[in-house]
């Protein structure tokens, strides 16, 4: 367990998170798994700015690809922090969910 920024986590604090696994969802809600094996929801409308834009497209939304442990879309052109994702993201507990 540790605190970052007054925010309690569970696992280890990691500079060098990657995300090994992505799962698009509805409400443009992603479930990501991390390489410290948590699972966590990253709500993908918090992505602002021009950049992030073509993300609104479903098309391009459910379509990720995991490019050395970082979420990309549209061949590259759109990708984000693992360390972002994993910050602003929540703990997700498979049972609790059914």
């Amino acid at each position: 367990m540790y605190v970052k920024d007054d925010v309690c986590y569970a696992g280890k604090l990691t500079d060098d998170i990657k995300v090994t696994d992505v799962k698009p969802l509805r409400g443009h809600m992603m479930l990501v798994t991390f390489s410290t094996g948590e699972q966590r929801l990253f709500d993908a409308t918090l992505l602002k700015g021009s950049a992030f834009a073509p993300l609104m497209d479903d098309e391009i939304f459910t379509h990720p690809v995991i490019f050395h442990g970082v979420i990309t879309w549209n061949n590259g052109e759109i990708d984000i922090a693992p360390e972002t994702v994993y910050k602003e993201s929540y703990a997700y507990n498979q049972k609790e969910a059914m």
